[in-house]
């Protein structure tokens, strides 16, 4: 028989699971990105547990749900919500979501209080309680719980920049609806505001055109992909039939899911090169309306294969109607027509083009890109649209209602300032997700380039020059690229993208003086990863190990 002393130290565990588990809150001090201000209290908690009430303002009824939702998974209360204008029912502590236009004082901006009985959100826009949200999510542990006790504190935040975005390529390889939803969640967590969506180039057309429904039937399918890397020699296919494309309703599914979230989704339908996708479905628009031609298989198309469109009164029907159509979907006040890697030696050689070019007194052929280019924005303001464009755009005179997004360096991005164009910096180094982040020959398939996690975390998106030049209003913010030549899921796509988006998010939110890398390791270590984890997400682990200088 066990002696006695070992007889009750079992009976005290046998008891101690019998009670529920109850946990503290994470640390204030590991939230992501940093905070504006954070007041903390001296002591004093709010118990958060089964009996806790979410209350809302009618305003913010989908992000009570989204609220409900995201802490049932991650810890495991199911809490009950109800609006603030109903009986509210005895509670021992609530979650109040409140639409305040008086104390916010800023776009996007939240209060996080916890204090007495309550933990208290308030804000004037879904971005802001979504933010505020998030910020309390990371207060709660990544398990399945009884009760949290939340430290009393006050979060005042907003964001630096009003644009923080991130790009999906979709057209080099596509993804589930179930990924895409999931993509705009890690954004949300992130704080940012916008998803890019590349939704049409050389390599395939994904999205349901009903005005031309051989986009979908020939467009959006490429019999080969290439494997391995561009540059291999020899290059080598697969041979398989690959595509496929979003409809409308799946489209709708996505824009309304991304509302809830504070996501405003930007497409993209690139123009009036990376058309070879529409240029195989409609040969009629090409500068060889006598050729037939493949979806492009390949990558890497610029100088290389035909894929510009003819300047003639078909293709501008085309570009009106298509647009038009698209435009209709999506709620957002901004469109992406690409405007990128427009090969002028295809209108060169194409009669058609240079007549149009002479009877238009068009300059030259960035006079036709230009052209094309304005077409389209005139057809978008019909819907209430405004344009944004890659920096290429601007080899021509252009309007300055049109945003840059600016992939080059600094100079084009203080160019496009200095002609009075809000820019978005979106520079290839060090903001392409696709490049490399280390520099081991064994690492995962990438484009080329070197961004590792530490370069992104340098990024400053206004250069010195432009603050200078007092141009500073200009750059309304910055957006990491993911291009998916060598991404074929969504493995693949979080691997390339964390921890980098990480350190983009405390680049456009976070004020630049409280920045600190060696911090943002160990806030990434101590809570970040271990979300990785929660949501079954991959990630680059040797992010220390590789730096700008090595």
């Amino acid at each position: 028989m066990l002696p006695i002393r070992y007889r009750l130290l079992t009976l005290v565990l046998l008891l101690g699971l019998a009670i529920p588990f109850r946990s503290m809150a994470q640390s204030i001090d590991d939230i992501m990105p940093i905070p504006v201000e954070v007041m903390k209290a001296r002591r004093g908690h709010v118990t958060i547990d089964g009996k806790t009430q979410i209350v809302f303002d009618r305003q913010f009824a989908d992000q009570a749900v989204y609220l409900r939702e995201l802490l049932a998974a991650q810890t495991g209360l199911k809490l009950k919500s109800q609006a603030t204008n109903q009986t509210i029912t005895k509670a021992s502590h609530r979650i109040r979501l409140v639409f305040d236009t008086k104390s916010i004082t800023k776009d996007e901006m939240y209060t996080l209080t916890v204090s007495g009985k309550d933990v208290t959100i308030r804000a004037k826009d879904t971005g802001g309680v979504v933010y505020g949200i998030q910020t309390l999510l990371q207060l709660f542990p990544l398990r399945q719980v009884k009760e949290v006790k939340i430290p009393d504190v006050t979060i005042r935040d907003y964001p630096r920049f009003a644009y923080r975005g991130m790009h999906l390529d979709v057209v080099r390889h596509m993804f589930p609806l179930t990924f895409i939803k999931k993509y705009i969640d890690y954004l949300a967590f992130h704080k940012m505001n916008t998803f890019h969506w590349h939704l049409t180039d050389d390599q395939g057309w994904r999205i349901e055109i009903e005005s031309y429904p051989k986009l979908n039937t020939i467009g959006s399918w490429r019999d080969s992909t290439l494997i391995g890397h561009f540059k291999a020699a020899p290059a080598r296919y697969d041979g398989k039939r690959y595509g496929g494309f979003y409809t409308k309703n799946e489209v709708r599914e996505v824009i309304r899911y991304a509302a809830v979230r504070g996501i405003t989704i930007i497409p993209e339908i690139d123009i009036p090169g990376h058309s070879r996708a529409t240029i195989a479905a409609y040969p009629e628009f090409s500068t060889r309306p006598d050729t037939t031609w493949n979806v492009a298989y390949t990558w890497g198309m610029y100088n290389r294969q035909n894929n510009v469109l003819q300047p003639n009164p078909a293709t501008f029907q085309f570009l009106k109607t298509v647009f038009q159509e698209v435009a209709e979907l999506f709620p957002g006040a901004y469109f992406h027509l690409g405007g990128d890697e427009t090969s002028k030696m295809w209108w060169k050689a194409d009669p058609v083009s240079q007549a149009f070019i002479k009877d238009h007194k068009l300059k030259d052929e960035k006079g036709l890109q230009t052209y094309f280019v304005e077409q389209v924005a005139g057809y978008l303001a019909a819907k209430g649209k405004k344009v944004i464009g890659w920096h290429e755009i601007l080899e021509g005179d252009l309007n300055t209602t049109t945003l840059i997004m600016n992939w080059g360096g600094e100079k084009e991005g203080i160019a496009a300032a200095k002609r009075g164009h809000q820019v978005i910096m979106s520079p290839g180094k060090p903001l392409y997700f696709d490049h490399y982040q280390s520099k081991d020959p064994n690492d995962s398939l990438a484009i080329h380039g070197y961004n590792p996690v530490d370069a992104v975390y340098a990024f400053e998106p206004i250069p010195d020059t432009l603050h200078k030049l007092n141009l500073d209003k200009y750059m309304i913010g910055a957006q990491g690229n993911v291009w998916t030549e060598y991404m074929g899921s969504p493995a693949k796509v979080e691997y390339m993208i964390f921890p980098r988006m990480t350190a983009l998010s405390e680049v456009l939110w976070s004020p630049k003086e409280k920045k600190d890398y060696e911090d943002f390791k160990r806030r990434l270590k101590t809570a970040i990863i271990p979300r990785y984890t929660f949501w079954k997400a991959s990630y680059f682990p040797s992010f220390e190990q590789w730096t700008m200088e090595k």
